[in-house]
């Protein structure tokens, strides 16, 4: 197996690495409740498994694909009406949703996920309610300000998944451009000593037309981010030190509502990325945030 799959899988089983603001509860969040399995159009007989149009579960195993069809037949519709995903795909014309579900859950059986970490997915994603307000007029932001798709992404310029994440966010500006706004809230975690020195010479930078070539630096330097260190970084992509400094002894006010708007958001471990005001509560990988992209794209078009 390549290091590309296991890296991927990685992704997959662990729903996204993070650097966590507190020890994790005890709590089994993998456990599925009996009653999300109930439900299903087979009535526990045997599997519908004809093949859905459009859909090639070929790369699949004779095991996996036995798997689809039986989670498209017990999965329910992600349209929240009171049948299976499958005949949501099949009959239920009015679900935009529903081949972008079933797409979502062939994509997990590609990457190896168990039953119990699709469904629990799936569940994330189509069962949640509630949306959270961000207030993002401060915030650097790549791409432009009225795409259809806004992302918050709270980070840890020291949090090194935040790192690995950062490469993956920038490919789905790149894949989707003109589709995705992507706006940086930083969120610096107490364990990490000069993590609010960084998000300080980040805000800086910004305010000085810099941002993304201090965002860069800080990410490639970590976790060198001391006064001195931050202030060597302003003078390598020329910017003022006099300037700089002064924006850097400022920017503490931002930092702390950043972090402050985080944490009423329910923001306890970084990365952690808003889909149009919904926290994503899918892998963070590129693949399935584009997913996330593309089905809200069609839905609301």
């Amino acid at each position: 197996m390549s290091k590309a799959i296991l890296a991927i899988l990685s992704v997959v089983l662990l729903g996204g690495a993070a650097c966590e603001k507190k020890p994790a509860k005890s709590t089994d969040t993998g456990a599925v409740n009996a009653l999300d399995r109930a439900g299903s159009d087979q009535g526990g007989g045997a599997v519908d498994t004809t093949p859905l149009d459009g859909v090639d579960v070929s790369k699949l195993s004779k095991d996996k694909q036995d798997q689809f069809y039986k989670l498209i037949a017990s999965l329910t519709s992600p349209c929240g009406k009171a049948h299976s995903l499958r005949t949501s795909v099949t009959t239920d014309t009015s679900c935009k949703r529903a081949p972008f579900a079933v797409r979502y859950v062939l994509a997990f059986l590609e990457d190896e996920a168990t039953e119990d970490q699709i469904r629990e997915f799936y569940d994330k994603k189509y069962k949640a309610e509630g949306k959270v307000k961000i207030d993002v007029s401060k915030a650097p932001a790549v791409g432009s300000e009225d795409a259809p798709i806004r992302l918050v992404e709270f980070f840890d310029y020291e949090c090194p998944h935040c790192q690995v994440f950062k490469g993956q966010l920038e490919k789905v500006l790149a894949d989707r451009q003109g589709k995705v706004v992507v706006h940086y809230m930083n969120f610096p975690l107490q364990q990490h000593h000069d993590s609010k020195s960084a998000a300080q010479a980040a805000v800086a930078a910004h305010q000085l037309g810099k941002f993304h070539e201090m965002h860069d630096l800080l990410f490639a330097k970590s976790p060198a981010h001391s006064h001195d260190d931050v202030m060597g970084y302003a003078k390598e992509i020329g910017l003022d030190p006099t300037k700089f400094e002064a924006a850097y002894n400022a920017a503490g006010a931002q930092v702390a509502a950043d972090l402050a708007q985080g944490e009423a958001a329910g923001v306890d471990s970084t990365p952690t990325l808003y889909f149009n005001d919904r926290k994503y509560e899918g892998p963070m990988y590129t693949k399935y945030i584009e997913l996330w992209v593309d089905e809200e794209l069609a839905v609301n078009r």
